[in-house]
């Protein structure tokens, strides 16, 4: 989450006329993440979310990620939801933005997850992995691996003043990748994006998941790769085996991996680290004048990658094969 593009008082009280959410109580910009701008907004129903799509978002994608929050939510799944306007329409326009109004999950995220935080992440995440069956709307990934090399062009040399030789590193990771990228694998809707700010926890139990504008229809180990690299590392970017294996357990709880994912999980743990490496160092070299938003640094994603190299099995994740 982000603020880029900023909402006078004129045009917000206008804008809420089209709901049945009461007054305006506060407004107030969130500034955590790089995608959309938004904002935690009071009224005389509650708390809610405010979020503006920004240029980065295809709009024709915007039914996707609505329309999954409540097949999820039908499906048993904690989550926000988008809430209608007065016509019965999910989406309308503020500031020039195509605009929603989502529901307020209660919960917190840690800063630091814990082994049962991890485990509890597991669980989830494999109950998303089934609740997303039969979801109609289709999205390809249009982040993974067919993508990577002309995100990496959009950076380009400008990835050594990140660090020394990281543009032969990316290139020589990159042709790994495309070689050994696996097919085949189960698939369905993935969140792709399930770091620990988007998820909550109330009294260290999981209340929900959040934030679903990278969800895609890909391979449901690239989503557990995806969170191995956000939730298995420690501060000094150690990985913690401990933490990978109470979240796989976690997962194998609910929906068992089979061999073919685990086989495939060292790659796919390489690939989302690239992914998470690319996007951040664009970010990082592209940050628009003016914006309310932090950057992440993508020297963590790079010793990320760096370990993931090193490993030859799943079983230097703490898990065997099924």
């Amino acid at each position: 989450m982000a603020v880029y593009t900023e909402i006078s008082d004129v045009e917000l009280i206008d804008y809420l006329k089209q709901y049945d959410i009461g007054e305006l109580h506060s407004l107030k910009g969130i500034a955590e993440g790089v995608e959309n701008s938004n904002y935690l907004l009071s009224t005389d129903a509650g708390m809610h979310i405010l979020t503006l799509y920004e240029k980065r978002v295809n709009v024709d994608d915007l039914p996707f990620f609505l329309g999954l929050m409540e097949h999820l939510a039908k499906n048993g799944l904690e989550c926000p939801q988008p809430v209608a306007l007065n016509s019965g329409e999910q989406l309308s326009t503020l500031a020039g933005r195509p605009s929603a109004i989502i529901s307020y999950l209660d919960g917190n995220s840690v800063k630091r997850p814990s082994n049962t935080h991890c485990r509890q992440l597991g669980e989830a995440l494999a109950q998303m992995h089934l609740a997303g069956e039969g979801f109609a709307i289709k999205r390809p990934n249009a982040l993974s691996v067919d993508n990577w090399r002309p995100l990496y062009e959009m950076s380009g040399k400008g990835s050594n003043t990140v660090a020394d030789g990281l543009s032969t590193l990316i290139e020589n990771e990159l042709t790994y990748l495309e070689a050994h990228w696996p097919k085949g694998l189960p698939s369905g809707v993935i969140h792709a994006d399930l770091f620990p700010d988007n998820v909550f926890f109330l009294k260290d139990k999981l209340s929900g998941i959040i934030d679903f504008y990278f969800a895609c229809n890909d391979m449901f180990a690239y989503d557990i790769a995806i969170c191995i690299n956000a939730w298995c590392f420690e501060a000094d970017n150690a990985f913690n085996v401990t933490k990978a294996q109470g979240m796989l357990n976690g997962y194998n709880s609910v929906r068992q991996m089979n061999d073919a994912e685990l086989e495939a999980l060292p790659v796919l743990c390489r690939g989302s680290a690239l992914r998470f490496l690319l996007t951040r160092l664009y970010d990082w070299l592209n940050v628009p004048e003016g914006a309310m938003v932090t950057p992440k640094n993508p020297a963590e994603y790079i010793a990320k990658l760096k370990f993931h190299q090193s490993v030859n099995k799943a079983s230097e994740y703490g898990v065997e094969a099924a």
